[in-house]
């Protein structure tokens, strides 16, 4: 299945004391690769809330197995698994080179902008992630 990546350098920020990652920032960088994803299938999730949708986080899980640091290059990597008209799940890996750090998941369901109402996607827009997974 296609996936979209993004690599990045840990900040000092994202950090605690002993610069190890706050696990919160895990599901940041998971949109940063979210976010990627949309925008290399033809369809960057600004455009998505300029035609009045947003992807509202239904369910979100992450799996730790090693810890990230400050000034680590970090990878991370979405791919979506399920699409239909009214939701997506995506799937994340974050690694460091051929290590894996950290898996996880998340669970979106499509609303309007405007009343923040559950939706189906029109087709023209479903059509861009399904096209995008196969």
């Amino acid at each position: 299945m296609p996936q979209a990546a993004v690599e990045f350098e840990v900040r000092y920020a994202e950090t605690d004391q002993m610069g190890v990652v706050h696990h919160a920032n895990y599901l940041v960088w998971f949109e940063l690769a979210r976010t990627r994803y949309c925008a290399e299938a033809g369809l960057p999730y600004p455009e998505i809330e300029a035609r009045g949708y947003l992807m509202i986080i239904t369910r979100a899980e992450q799996d730790y197995r090693r810890a990230a640091r400050y000034g680590d290059t970090i990878r991370a990597s979405c791919r979506l698994d399920r699409v239909s008209r009214r939701g997506l799940q995506f799937s994340y890996r974050i690694e460091r080179g051929d290590e894996l750090l950290t898996t996880g998941s998340t669970r979106h369901i499509w609303v309007k902008k405007d009343n923040l109402q559950p939706c189906s996607l029109p087709e023209e827009l479903l059509e861009t992630f399904v096209v995008r997974r196969t």
